[in-house]
């Protein structure tokens, strides 16, 4: 990467560009095997012909114990991506056949500990608590779930943030947490972003008209809201060490699920 790289997002990884490339750099050593696993799934989309980011190397680097990885970088976007973007890849990823390798369930709640590991005593102890207590509660429940649509291959964080608008159309990006998984995964992103984020009504039944069904029909929806919710709740907890905005979006977050209040708004961070 040249001197004067730029920094675009910081997350579970550091992004940054130049040149013609995009570098992701993982927070920890822990992240080693998924970017491996981002690697392996970009490969194969682009052997169906994928819209989706494609990597510039085929296995991750290591750099002072946290993973590198290289990517061609998308052209300029024309203009934010939206709804209908998303939910048009998403009927080509969902219309993909098992690839030739093991794609892992959709681990949502997987991260809720290391999450708040990361957050240390920048929170309350009793709200790390609370959310453990939450995510056991909500990995159970999805544990048992039927579902409405196959089960089959899913981004697994399936938001218009993680879609690249550019002059060929829409491209996905973040292929961090694709896995095999339900369908449903997918669909409840959005229906949540309208709940919580702010996402106009009209926006999503955009997303709902171009995919084709509404997964807030489905009776498992609300087990799968709360188990994101969880997940969103615990992802903030992580930036909490580093400034007073995330403790006060973390704050605004666990008190919305500890009192049981879906329409608290929430912010993007």
């Amino acid at each position: 990467m040249p001197a004067d790289a730029a920094l675009l997002s910081l997350g579970e990884n550091a992004v940054f560009a130049g040149g013609g490339l995009v570098a992701k750099v993982g927070r920890d050593a822990a992240l080693l095997d998924r970017a491996r696993h981002e690697l392996r799934v970009a490969a194969w989309l682009a052997g169906h012909g994928v819209p989706a980011v494609r990597a510039a190397e085929p296995a991750p680097r290591v750099a002072e114990g946290r993973p590198v990885t290289l990517w061609h970088r998308l052209p300029d976007a024309t203009g934010p991506a939206g709804p209908a973007d998303l939910a048009t890849l998403l009927r080509v990823i969902h219309a993909l056949p098992e690839p030739d390798f093991a794609l892992p369930p959709r681990d949502l709640l997987g991260g809720v500990e290391r999450w708040l590991r990361l957050a240390g005593d920048a929170i309350d102890p009793a709200d790390a608590a609370y959310l453990r207590q939450r995510r056991d509660a909500f990995a159970a429940e999805a544990a048992a779930l039927t579902p409405h649509l196959p089960r089959g291959p899913i981004h697994g964080d399936a938001l218009p943030r993680n879609v690249h608008l550019g002059p060929s159309g829409p491209v996905l990006v973040d292929l961090e947490t694709f896995s095999g998984d339900l369908r449903e995964h997918d669909l409840v992103v959005l229906a949540l972003s309208k709940d919580r984020y702010g996402l106009p009504a009209d926006a999503y039944d955009t997303f709902v008209r171009v995919y084709g069904w509404d997964v807030r029909e489905w009776e498992g929806c609300g087990v799968l809201r709360g188990a994101r919710e969880t997940a969103s709740c615990a992802w903030v907890a992580q930036h909490a060490p580093a400034g007073a905005a995330a403790r006060a979006e973390f704050a605004r977050r666990v008190a919305s699920l500890r009192e049981g209040d879906a329409a608290v708004r929430w912010y993007p961070f």
